[in-house]
């Protein structure tokens, strides 16, 4: 991407996407072309498993997307080696089911279709490849309502689709959340769909390609909701298709797999005990079916949300003929995914591979998935959360983590630059707050850096919304506000400081970060969730021993984190436990939920404000760094302070409002402790809300954005007045985010990124060029670049932050960090000439 102007040419690229899944099941897909679709609020993101990045988000969904299915899946891998286009399902939370086209030759996605048929949210989707160009998808519904889908493929690229609603199946009141379609063994060209839900049984429905589908029977045992199904392909015997397995899975912790196999003829009608023992029988076609209960898998102790075969593998060169391994993955509540095979003597099945366990790091997963070759496993959990597994045993399996994509997993309220630009810190309605990090790759076969999340420094009890670092001298602080009335501020243990040296952006100056004397190593969750204790470099073992109460001592300060220096990006169980900073101070002054924070570019002070109908709510508060004290209420404002910059001497401080007012106070240092302040101006700007502000580098010129749509460029004259210089263009939709880069300070030139609620990000270039008699400063504004969706937010942009470069880099490529409602984390590159 890049575009033209007059003054600058701009290009962008995209560094990196962090986010977490959906927390709901069947929203995570493992393709044939070995990809991997999961929803990130109304978004479809796409994620690597080989290097463990999320590669693009694909917006077109107005809800919550609740399921992803690839076409061909991971199911059909073995037949879809030669297969130049894969295609993706994707349904949401309004009933909306949205088909995607990614072509492998460029990499490239294109929307495909979006239909709206089913009336509520749609809970899962099923697919089968009848042919190259021909697939067969079924979708449930909390409305009730099972759809079957004829979808023809393209035969060359960007053809058109042509789908089709073949059957709707109306289940009743008690709706059905899983779904597994197969062809049945023999020659009939019959097809079978299998159903299983809240009425705790599982019901097949048989029809033809074209025709209806009808009930066939149902199979009872289970004794809580069916949360999951899947078919296996046909099993050979004797050189023939005979049968086929049906795996289910339930809230009951059970996991059973049933046998359809085909009967020898019609005549077989009787109902004999041995009819009974087995289970059901029906009728397709010219076939009959009988269904017996292989096994019944008792071992997790909680709801088993997932069951999926193993994918077959193709056992000749051409890759046509396969086998349907023996093998199932489930994935349940309880922590921990299985791998069940039969014994090879008994035939019996058992659990041969467990992995997960996580203790406290996770509660629970919402699904398993096997890679197409089989030899890994992903599970997706509780808290948006991936986990990876890969069996690199040779002779015997050896399940080991794997690096995988993480982020948030509801809005990120805000985001803020590490003083060196070293990292970036972002916070979140999921209450927690994370670092990210570019980080060196030596062993992988990917060239460069890979941004990576390498800590979690607050886990909280309460929404975080805002956040900011302290800038100026001494050890990495950061102050972070909550749906809570406190303040905190936290500092950065010993082991941060270390696993720091091991990213590719620092190197620590030993004199001044890594303090000598640093006691800190890390934290320790507190039991509500809301404090963190530090946890101390242990102290000479003799001194424990002079304890009267070393039995009782030594299981209180047992530390249940374990800070260690990371060497390589962390996995999950790490960073859900083992990254958090210690909390130093709490800020006590705010009557409601702390909404805004910023801290002045010398370190000295930090403002904050907070949800506020009344002015005398909305007061500004400053406090000291270091001591912390508060030095400082400031009144102008009648509502909530949506947003504060200092500007960048320090000497005035910008605020915006709900109440459609703009703030200048200016701010002098008086004393040691002592601050002077004073209201310069207060102006209406805007006719709705302003949610952002932002000033220039290089002077006292600033930008305000608000929900009417425009963004007003302002100049600070004379230090007691505000004249307006300029309005941009009306934008599309509400502006969110606003910040401003300074690139030439001789001719006062910088670039404004401007984002909205819609997701879209744009970049102005500015210049300020004095008039002849010096007075009257003219601003030049010009619309450089429009960022392509394919890069953007899907939901509204919350927060712009362009990453505080230092001067020795190259200044023609600059970062620029955003956040959002939809639950990301981006970092682009933008690169002027």
């Amino acid at each position: 991407m890049s575009a033209n102007s007059n003054e600058v040419q701009v290009g962008v690229e995209r560094l990196f996407i962090g986010a977490g899944c959906n927390r709901i099941v069947n929203n995570v897909s493992w393709g044939a072309c070995d990809l991997v679709s999961f929803g990130t609020q109304n978004a479809v993101a796409i994620f690597c498993p080989k290097i463990g990045q999320i590669l693009i988000t694909l917006p077109g969904h107005k809800a919550h997307v609740n399921c992803t299915h690839w076409l061909p899946s991971n199911k059909f891998a073995f037949k879809a080696k030669h297969l130049e286009r894969h295609y993706l399902l994707s349904g949401d939370a309004d009933g909306a089911i949205t088909l995607w086209e990614f072509s492998l030759a460029d990499k490239k996605w294109r929307h495909v279709l979006q239909v709206v048929e089913h009336k509520k949210g749609v809970t899962c989707i099923t697919a089968i490849m009848v042919s190259d160009t021909d697939a067969l998808f079924a979708s449930t519904s909390s409305d009730g309502v099972v759809n079957v889908w004829e979808v023809i493929l393209p035969s060359i690229s960007g053809g058109e689709c042509k789908l089709s609603c073949l059957d709707s199946l109306f289940v009743g009141r008690k709706p059905m959340v899983a779904l597994s379609l197969a062809q049945l063994p023999g020659n009939s060209g019959q097809l079978v769909l299998a159903t299983g839900g809240l009425d705790n049984k599982i019901h097949l429905y048989c029809g033809e390609r074209t025709g209806k589908f009808v009930h066939a029977c149902e199979l009872k045992g289970h004794t809580d909701w069916i949360r999951s199904l899947d078919f296996s392909l046909p099993i050979y015997a004797k050189g023939e298709t005979s049968s086929v397995l049906l795996v289910s899975s339930s809230q009951d912790k059970g996991i059973r797999i049933w046998k359809m196999a085909l009967c020898d003829s019609l005549s077989n009608k009787g109902t004999s005990l041995a009819s009974y023992i087995k289970g059901p029988a029906f009728v397709a076609g010219s076939s009959s079916y009988q269904i017996s209960l292989e096994s019944l898998l008792i071992g997790h102790e909680d709801w088993v949300y997932s069951v999926q075969w193993q994918p077959p593998q193709s056992s000749s060169t051409e890759g046509m003929e396969f086998y349907q391994p023996q093998s199932i993955l489930s994935a349940s509540m309880d922590k921990t995914m299985m791998i069940w095979q039969p014994e090879k003597t008994t035939g019996i099945w058992i659990n041969v591979v467990t992995v997960g366990e996580l203790s406290h790091s996770a509660l629970g997963f919402y699904g398993g998935h096997w890679s197409p070759s089989g030899d890994s496993t992903l599970a997706h959990g509780y808290g948006g959360s991936f986990h990876l597994w890969k069996n690199v045993g040779i002779d015997f399996d050896d399940w080991k983590p794997q690096k995988v994509p993480s982020g948030h997993f509801a809005t990120v309220s805000d985001i803020s630059w590490a003083r060196c630009g070293e990292y970036l810190l972002s916070v979140s309605h999921d209450q927690t707050t994370r670092v990210f990090a570019p980080w060196r790759n030596i062993s992988s076969s990917e060239v460069g850096e890979a941004w990576h999340e390498i800590a979690r420094p607050q886990v909280h009890g309460h929404d975080v919304n805002c956040v900011t670092i302290i800038k100026g001298k001494g050890n990495h602080r950061f102050v972070s506000g909550a749906d809570e009335k406190v303040g905190r501020v936290f500092e950065a243990p010993l082991s941060f400081l270390k696993t720091l040296n091991h990213t590719n952006s620092w190197k620590f100056n030993s004199s001044d970060d890594l303090q000598a004397d640093m006691q800190i190593l890390g934290a320790n969750m507190s039991a509500l969730g809301l404090s963190q204790k530090p946890i101390y470099v242990q102290a000479p073992s003799s001194s424990v021993d002079r304890n009267s109460n070393e039995g009782i001592d030594t299981l209180e300060t047992i530390p249940a984190a374990v800070p260690v220096v990371l060497t390589e990006p962390p996995i999950e169980e790490q960073l859900a436990w083992h990254t958090l900073w210690p909390e130093s101070h709490k800020l006590y002054g705010h009557g409601n939920e702390l909404f805004s924070l910023c801290c002045d570019h010398g370190g000295k002070l930090v403002a904050s404000s907070c949800k506020a109908q009344s002015a005398s709510v909305a007061e500004i508060w400053l406090w000291q760094v270091g001591s912390w004290k508060s030095v400082g209420r400031l009144h102008s404002h009648t509502l909530t302070v949506t947003q504060m910059e200092f500007s960048h001497d320090d000497n005035f401080l910008l605020t915006v409002s709900r109440d459609r007012h703009f703030s200048i106070f200016e701010i002098k240092q008086t004393g040691l402790d002592e601050i002077s302040h004073q209201l310069v101006i207060r102006q209406e700007a805007h006719k709705r809300i302003i949610w952002a502000c932002s000033w220039n580098p290089f002077g006292h010129e600033f930008a305000t954005g608000s929900r009417d749509k425009t963004v007003k460029i302002w100049a600070v004259v004379n230090g007691s007045s505000v004249k307006l210089l300029t309005t941009l263009p009306t934008f599309k939709s509400s502006v969110t985010a606003l910040s401003w880069l300074g690139v030439d300070r001789q001719r006062n030139q910088g670039l404004l990124a401007v984002g909205m609620e819609n997701g879209l990000i744009e970049l102005f270039s500015l210049s300020n060029a004095k008039a002849e008699d010096g007075s009257i400063p003219v601003l030049n504004a010009a619309l450089v670049v429009q960022f392509d969706p394919l890069i953007c937010h899907v939901s509204t942009v919350n927060r712009l932050r362009w990453k505080n470069s230092d001067k020795s880099e190259d200044s023609s490529a600059v970062q620029l960090a955003s956040c959002g409602a939809d639950h990301c984390v981006r970092v682009f590159e933008v690169k002027c000439s």
